[in-house]
């Protein structure tokens, strides 16, 4: 059984680890507060940019003469795959969660004897995936000196794929970041980037257009062709605000739980504490009338 010292020396510890938690939440709330607003704030316009797509590009797809960003290279040998997590831990299972759904497409990629790339955008996601994958990673790119996201942030990332596309080092590039929905629940969302993946459901509600008839100046070709480099760094941009918000959201919660679990611990460890006390003066107690007596 600890000693009484050793008992408060454990309780005094857990307070102050606490304290600590505590003001993690409280930080992690004033942060999230801001980067849900920037992330539902560039929601709109990524969609937008979807419908857009969508509506120019349906009826190009498979055509000869279609830009080579929405048709692709012609063969799907070799998937990068971006990786974006935190550049800091204590944030539950937001990175862990990331990882995992990487994972799993890179199983299942080298299954179907695809080669595969990595680019981890975050400090986490490159110390996880490198015990595993450290050949197949590329490059990590560090952000942990980003105080604010900006767009241009994401539009060096974007250019760094557009070289690499053009350059032939992959034929299909798929982007892994957590959507933010609330400070509970953040969702694993995997997007592919390039070539532009438009869906039917998008295709179909963009051609709903209530009998207006469209003629676009340039042609949409061209159109595409400035359109298509616009909507990776859009996208990334998104991944990167959404990423940012659930980040802050996970440690929210994981700070809270940590500060309620420290305080169900202070209880226990105060009741041990007090029933060692007890003991100690019984026994004391029991020492003096046992030597009383014997005088």
């Amino acid at each position: 059984m600890p000693s009484l010292k050793d008992l408060k020396i454990r309780i005094d510890s857990v307070k102050s680890t606490q304290k600590i938690t505590k003001a993690m939440k409280m930080v992690a709330a004033a942060k999230l507060r801001r980067a849900q607003e920037a992330a539902e704030s560039a929601r709109p316009y990524a969609e937008r940019m979807d419908q857009v797509l969508a509506s120019l590009g349906g009826s190009m797809v498979g055509q000869v003469g279609a830009p080579k960003l929405l048709a692709g290279t012609g063969a799907d040998e070799t998937h990068l795959l971006v990786v974006a997590t935190s550049e800091r831990g204590l944030c539950g299972g937001f990175n862990t969660n990331i990882i995992k759904a990487a994972n799993r497409k890179i199983r299942r990629l080298l299954a179907d004897g695809k080669t595969v790339k990595i680019l981890c955008v975050g400090r986490k996601g490159y110390q996880a995936l490198r015990r595993e994958h450290q050949s197949r990673i590329v490059d990590s790119i560090d952000m942990s000196g980003v105080k604010t996201l900006g767009y241009g942030d994401a539009s060096g990332i974007a250019e760094r794929l557009l070289d690499m596309f053009e350059a032939e080092e992959f034929d299909v590039c798929t982007v892994f970041y957590a959507k933010f929905k609330s400070a509970l629940e953040q969702i694993v969302t995997e997007q592919q980037l390039i070539p532009a993946a438009i869906e039917e459901e998008d295709a179909s509600a963009s051609a709903d257009l209530g009998g207006a008839v469209y003629d676009y100046e340039p042609d949409e070709s061209e159109i595409l062709e400035d359109l298509l480099p616009r909507n990776v760094g859009v996208q990334i941009f998104r991944a990167l605000l959404e990423n940012a918000a659930s980040e802050q959201g996970a440690r929210m919660s994981a700070m809270d739980n940590a500060t309620r679990n420290a305080g169900d611990m202070i209880e226990k460890l105060t009741l041990t504490y007090n029933r060692t006390r007890q003991a100690v003066i019984t026994s004391e107690l029991i020492e003096i009338i046992s030597g009383a007596e014997a005088l």
